[in-house]
């Protein structure tokens, strides 16, 4: 599965992951930012911090650690994240993930 071509056509992300692991095409107003993330390997998040996030799944699985609380999420789950709450992720080969962060600037278009 994946998203239709005019999402993967948006503008993608500078995200601190290599492109063959995690992809990104993102929509940014002056309020918050809307990121459609596709995962190409597995791989880990690490713990870490910022404005509030919500989410989610689409496609694949994940695991998702919010607070110290961790669920595994399946397709149509979601998840929000308050602003400050320390959170880390196992995403899965296959996955497609929708995260709208509060942050209009949370990352910077790759050119």
């Amino acid at each position: 599965m994946q998203f239709p071509p005019f999402i993967q056509d948006l503008p993608t992300l500078d995200i601190p992951f290599p492109e063959d692991v995690v992809s990104t095409s993102a929509v940014r107003s002056g309020d918050a930012m809307v990121v459609y993330f596709t995962v190409h390997k597995d791989f880990e998040l690490p713990e870490h911090s910022h404005g509030a996030q919500w989410g989610c799944l689409i496609h694949g699985e994940l695991e998702l650690t919010i607070n110290g609380d961790t669920r595994i999420c399946k397709p149509g789950d979601s998840w929000n994240i308050p602003a400050g709450a320390p959170h880390s992720a196992k995403l899965k080969a296959g996955s497609l993930i929708m995260d709208v962060f509060e942050e209009p600037d949370r990352y910077a278009e790759r050119t």
